[in-house]
């Protein structure tokens, strides 16, 4: 008997006549099935875009970027921001306020980008609009993409035209701009994580080693009273215009530095403002100060002046004081440093501040002798008698910023400028202020806080001593005691050999590479601090290439680092470590590195939030040798004579000239603190910092003294003020002194003196989260 058998469902039936229809009914399978979508649905809302005329746009854009932001835009940005309003907001821009929330994220991500007071319509605005434009859905500011939990990792940057993965760039975390990730979009919809979420526990993955190489190149515009970020390729070999650019920048900062002081700016009432140049008034009289040109004292001979200038040497051999306007012969016979003898160094190539008294009619080199152009721009004819002189007052870094620490708020200043290239101030301070206070605060844990936060500076490594490693085992013996928490970072620095390496010394590659073989060899010794620490090695002036053609003298800074070709041996003994720990050891945390780096370099603990700038020069001799003399004409043991011959120049020749007198605030010793005992090693601190940070460069010497690579002379910047300097001077005692809320540091040389084969090993130990430094000694032998 025949069954009728069930076809394969795959098979499609044939309409031949041949072919007998099947007794059992047919499935409808298309039935199931869902309908099939619209040949066109639009998922997202459509705009008609609209011609926004900028005249209509101006009193909104007014109101949010001037009133609200203290932007002021261009007729060009006006025109760019109104085209983009009315193509992606339409005709419904100013009824549900989408435009105004457009203007309001432009000004944010202008600030967050470091952009200068006047918005106007280039690159920087085309990117922002650019990247706005993938965020807007139905004419309002959205998301490009449907994502609710987007974090840093996934931000926008607007450093560069494309999205950075920061995932698959690197095992660190980064903090803005390019700065991978921008927090400047925080209306977008976006919910930040956490910090401590993405990053561990380990605080080192927030430490950063800036080369000078790396480091912005920012330029001080007059014009528009910011920092702008140079855009040209740096060289080193610039034209010779790069030349005069170096002390064009120093003078701007320090003049626009000292104009923002209390002490010169003129008070709107003059009921407690005094016109006498009386020396001998009340201290707490309310005074102002202004600043007189050079070019200004032509004309006006007897009169008293403050003049803000550069010191340098003249053609004729003689003193001479130059700033923008001119330059004039300077006698310091009569001069006497406002805060003291023996308070600070002043050497050609330093700009001071100088009271005194202007003398025309004084037949000299300065008034008709060599080097004279007679008029503005060139030498000023006679001479500026000097009675008082010092540096131009130093300014703190939240003042500099615009920042107060008490309520974490941000005003003038230049919190929105990226010193560092790794986020603002005001874009990441507070973030990463909670997040220094979480790995690195009380709440860390006891051994956290006092072992893991510390950074070991060790100065004057020189290889080349047998002592040397001694010492080194010395102090690796002292932190190995602690293998669940070793100090964060080691700050090794040159000089590296006590000769000049390959300037036909005894010290050649091959010796120089065998030194670091050493090295090696002693580092391998402890592989828990290899793989557990960030080694930092910074060069002095005997290490190659810049010894082969300097011979130990003062080679041009910034200067690179120490080539790979000589230390493969001690990258290869951090790789051993590393692998020696094995598998079944469980590693919390980044794996240990070492970090070679330019001379100067800088140090970025938690973005902006924390600068150490780490400098080796041996400046306390620098500036002995170069330091000017003053005050030959001046007896120290008769003050009355003193007394009378500066009360006799104190009299007003204007009504707009007041001389400065001890009621200004300069640097003072009451503004020191010091760490210890103010010992012989404190004393010689305080001289090298009144006389470098009030320049606000680490190199205040003439070219010819001191070269500089002029293209990268930003990198020598002290503007603002970082939170910690390491200064490393092997001439100068070791010391630690903190000022205008810098700290200081010199470690001094890793070995001291000693009797015999008994050395004194010394090195400083910096508590990162405190921001203090502390000596450490023992004695090996």
């Amino acid at each position: 008997m025949e069954t009728s058998q069930r076809p394969p469902p795959h098979l499609a039936f044939s309409s031949s006549p041949a072919f007998a229809t099947p007794l059992h009914p047919i499935p409808n399978a298309q039935a199931a099935r869902p309908p099939p979508p619209p040949a066109f649905k639009p998922s997202i809302p459509t705009v008609l875009p609209i011609l926004l005329p900028p005249p209509t746009l101006r009193p909104l854009a007014f109101r949010t970027f001037t009133k609200k932001h203290n932007l002021t835009l261009t007729s060009s940005a006006l025109q760019a921001l109104a085209t983009f309003i009315g193509r992606h907001c339409g005709s419904a821009w100013r009824e549900e306020g989408s435009g105004e929330k457009v203007l309001e994220e432009v000004a944010k991500l202008w600030k967050a980008e470091a952009g200068a007071v006047i918005v106007e319509d280039g690159e920087k605005l085309k990117m922002i609009l650019k990247t706005l434009e993938g965020g807007m859905s139905g004419g309002r500011i959205g998301l490009a993409k449907t994502t609710s939990n987007l974090s840093r990792q996934s931000s926008f940057a607007f450093s560069h035209d494309n999205v950075v993965d920061l995932a698959a760039e690197s095992h660190r975390p980064s903090l803005d701009g390019h700065r991978n990730s921008s927090f400047g979009m925080s209306k977008l919809q976006v919910e930040e994580e956490e910090e401590g979420e993405e990053s561990g526990n380990d605080a080192r993955a927030w430490l950063n080693v800036i080369s000078a190489f790396q480091q912005p190149r920012l330029s001080y515009d007059v014009d528009k009273k910011h920092f702008t970020t140079l855009t040209s390729k740096p060289s080193l070999f610039p034209s010779a215009s790069h030349k005069t650019t170096l002390f064009r920048e120093r003078y701007h900062v320090i003049q626009q530095r000292l104009l923002r002081n209390e002490a010169f700016q003129t008070p709107s009432f003059g009921s407690g403002t005094t016109t006498s140049l009386a020396r001998n008034g009340p201290l707490n009289e309310q005074r102002s100060y202004k600043l007189t040109p050079i070019a200004n004292l032509l004309g006006r001979g007897g009169s008293s002046h403050l003049l803000l200038g550069m010191l340098a040497v003249a053609p004729a051999g003689t003193l001479a004081l130059n700033d923008l306007s001119g330059s004039i012969s300077l006698d310091l016979q009569h001069a006497k440093p406002i805060q003291g003898e023996d308070t600070a160094f002043f050497c050609p190539g330093m700009i001071v501040l100088v009271d005194g008294v202007y003398e025309e009619d004084w037949a000299g080199a300065g008034a008709s002798g060599l080097g004279n152009t007679g008029g503005v721009g060139g030498t000023i004819g006679g001479r500026f008698v000097a009675f008082n002189i010092s540096g131009p007052p130093v300014e703190k870094r939240n003042i500099s910023l615009g920042i107060d620490l008490k309520s974490s708020e941000v005003g003038g200043g230049f919190g929105w400028v990226d010193f560092l290239g790794f986020g603002s101030e005001r874009a990441v301070g507070s973030r990463m202020r909670r997040l220094e206070q979480r790995l690195l605060g009380p709440q860390a844990g006891e051994a956290g806080r006092q072992e893991r936060g510390k950074m070991v500076v060790l100065a004057e490594v020189t290889l080349d001593r047998p002592e040397t490693f001694a010492a080194l085992r010395k102090v690796l013996d002292h932190y190995i005691r602690f293998p669940d928490e070793p100090p964060m970072t080691f700050l090794l620095m040159g000089n590296f050999t006590s000769t000049a390496a390959m300037a036909g010394a005894s010290t050649g590659s091959i010796e120089y590479k065998e030194m670091f073989n050493e090295l090696a060899a002693v580092l391998a010794e402890y592989p828990t601090l290899l793989r557990s620490s960030t080694w930092v090695f910074v060069p002095g002036d005997n290490d190659p290439w810049s010894s082969a053609f300097s011979a130990g003298a003062g080679a041009p800074v910034p200067r690179n680092s120490v080539p790979d070709v000589f230390t493969s041996r001690i990258k290869r003994a951090f790789a051993t470590a590393k692998t020696e720990a094995g598998a079944g050891v469980k590693k919390e945390g980044i794996d240990g590195e070492a970090v070679w780096t330019s001379n100067p370099t800088r140090l970025s603990f938690f973005g902006p939030v924390h600068e150490v700038a780490v400098f080796r020069d041996d400046l306390s001799g620098r500036l002995r040798r170069n330091a000017v003399r003053m005050g030959q004409a001046v007896k120290p043991d008769d003050p009355a004579e003193r007394t009378n011959g500066n009360s006799a120049v104190s009299q007003p020749s204007g009504d707009d000239d007041i001389t400065m007198s001890g009621a200004l605030p300069l640097p003072a010793e009451s503004q020191m603190d010091t760490e210890g005992e103010d010992d012989f090693g404190t004393q010689e601190g305080k001289r090298i910092i009144l006389s470098l940070l009030p320049q606000g460069t680490l190199s205040p010497f003439p070219l010819t003294t001191r070269p500089t690579h002029w293209d990268y002379s930003s990198a020598l910047s002290l503007y603002p003020l970082p939170h910690a300097l390491v200064l490393a001077d092997a001439d100068a005692p070791p010391f630690a002194v903190t000022f205008e809320g810098c700290h200081v540091i010199n470690p001094g040389r890793l070995v001291g003196a000693g009797a015999g084969r008994r050395k004194k090993v010394q090195w400083m130990e910096y508590d990162v989260f405190g921001r203090r430094g502390v000596g450490r000694s023992e004695w090996v032998g």
